[in-house]
């Protein structure tokens, strides 16, 4: 079996497995207090181009989302995003259990426009009853999508720039960046990034590390006892330079951004295969995550030989179905996945 379930189904990124190996009998610091970690910090700052950017290391996505958005958000307000936003679909309720809601908006694609967030503002803003109201105070995007979208420029400049206006800060999911900046046709850059949101995440769980995530403050310091706020929620790690381990790897010699290209190549290349055996694609993804429209006899066969999601039901007749390549997706990989496509 292949699986192209998800992009953390394999285990680490090999330089990542090699440098914890060698470094394993050293001892540090607890909590993120140690030179592997300043060396990734600095190593990040400078690819985002951005000095004096204050970065953390955290253990998770959910856990990062859920800490970012409770350290952001003052008592009484939400977080405006998707309804098919990650924190308002798969994050079991993460944020609302830390007493924040989510001010879900419809979305056909998974991408938050700037005209939304202005038309929700002045609604909410024209209700004259709007302090008795759950407070937005923030807008949260995922880059890519959870359909696999990117932002471009234009699109993530307007929307901080409708943040700005209503006094709301902007925090970026990024736990799949690496294949969104490595995505074909894509203008978007990790500098342009950290200069157009008050905070972001760059993802390590799913772009080749064992675990962990870099929070990135660019445009704003980090709350008062951002520190404390960490550990309430379960996302420090006192083996904090497993963490910093990995992230000043991910960023020698550019390894992050190859690995990502791979990613998108392999992508590509089976997106290539879809078309020329007849699946029609549900969304028209530039990114790792490709969803097609599978039968269900269809699913079925490529099912006894290919692991894959079957991400909704959209008729009787038709399924839409998510496959996911990574760092790690191999040739042989999609030979298997080519022969099972021509099978079926």
């Amino acid at each position: 079996m292949v699986s192209f379930e998800s992009d953390y189904n394999n285990g680490v990124q090999p330089e990542i497995l090699h440098r914890l190996f060698d470094t394993n009998d050293e001892q540090t610091s607890g909590y993120g207090n140690d030179p592997y970690c300043d060396q990734a910090k600095e190593k990040i700052r400078h690819a985002c181009q951005m000095g004096n950017a204050d970065i953390y290391f955290l253990i998770g996505g959910t856990q990062t989302n859920a800490t970012m958005i409770d350290a952001l958000l003052a008592p009484g307000e939400g977080v405006i995003a998707t309804d098919m936003a990650h924190i308002n679909v798969h994050e079991a309720g993460a944020v609302e259990a830390f007493g924040h809601k989510v001010l879900a908006l419809p979305s056909a694609d998974t991408k938050l426009t700037a005209q939304q967030v202005a038309d929700y503002m002045e609604l909410f803003l024209a209700d004259p009853s709007h302090e008795h109201e759950v407070q937005p105070g923030m807008i949260y995007i995922t880059l890519p999508t959870e359909m696999g979208l990117i932002y471009s420029q234009e699109e993530l400049g307007a929307l901080y720039d409708m943040a700005r206006r209503y006094h709301l800060a902007l925090y970026v999911d990024g736990a799949r960046l690496g294949y969104g900046l490595a995505a074909e046709g894509t203008d978007m850059t990790l500098p342009f990034l950290a200069h157009h949101c008050d905070a972001f995440y760059i993802g390590g769980t799913k772009v080749g590390a064992m675990f962990g995530e870099a929070v990135v403050f660019s445009q704003q310091r980090p709350p008062r006892g951002f520190f404390t706020t960490i550990k309430r929620h379960g996302a420090l790690l006192a083996k904090g330079r497993m963490l910093g381990l990995q992230f000043d790897t991910l960023f020698t010699d550019d390894l992050y951004g190859r690995i990502s290209r791979h990613a998108i190549d392999m992508a590509m290349r089976m997106k290539a295969l879809f078309r020329k055996y007849g699946i029609k694609l549900a969304i028209d993804s530039p990114t790792n995550q490709q969803f097609v429209i599978l039968t269900p006899e269809q699913q079925q066969r490529l099912s006894k030989s290919i692991v894959f999601e079957v991400w909704e039901q959209k008729d009787d007749r038709q399924l839409v179905c998510r496959f996911v390549t990574s760092w790690a997706t191999s040739d042989e990989d999609l030979t298997v996945l080519e022969k099972a496509l021509a099978n079926g």
